[in-house]
């Protein structure tokens, strides 16, 4: 009998700029070998103060639109009291608060079920800090 739980850590560099990194291929290779056929859950989490996990439509613009949209919510200045680091990172502190730092999703016969636009993707906007890890958890 399979294993009721697995999980594997995706070790990833954003970079040097705010990103929205799309993980579906990376949760589905992942699937394809910790559910094999079963119905289960996975859990996308990420073990960082300044980063989220989002479920939206990318290459469209919609990526795009998220970060402008914290922008406009969390301007990146100096009104925040977490002052360390690049100008403004405190609202990178903030972040988690309005795009969590994890998702579950249901897994069906060992597949994703997203809905037809939808991708699993990794919100990073603290440009300081280039190395991300994500853990993928399948329980099932």
């Amino acid at each position: 009998m399979p294993d009721a739980f697995t999980t594997s850590v995706l070790h990833l560099t954003t970079g040097d700029t705010e990103t929205v990194t799309d993980l579906t291929a990376d949760c589905e290779r992942f699937l394809s070998r910790a559910a094999v056929g079963r119905d289960g859950l996975l859990n996308i989490f990420v073990p960082h103060a300044t980063a989220g996990i989002a479920i939206l439509e990318t290459g469209a613009g919609s990526d795009e639109d998220l970060l402008a949209t914290l922008h406009a919510l969390l301007p990146a200045d100096d009104r925040y009291q977490h002052r360390h680091g690049s100008p403004g990172h405190g609202r990178d502190h903030v972040l988690p608060a309005f795009i969590a730092p994890h998702a579950t999703l249901p897994v069906i016969g060992g597949q994703l079920e997203l809905g037809t636009w939808q991708s699993v993707c990794l919100v990073d906007t603290n440009i300081s800090n280039h190395s991300r890890q994500v853990r993928l958890s399948f329980l099932g």
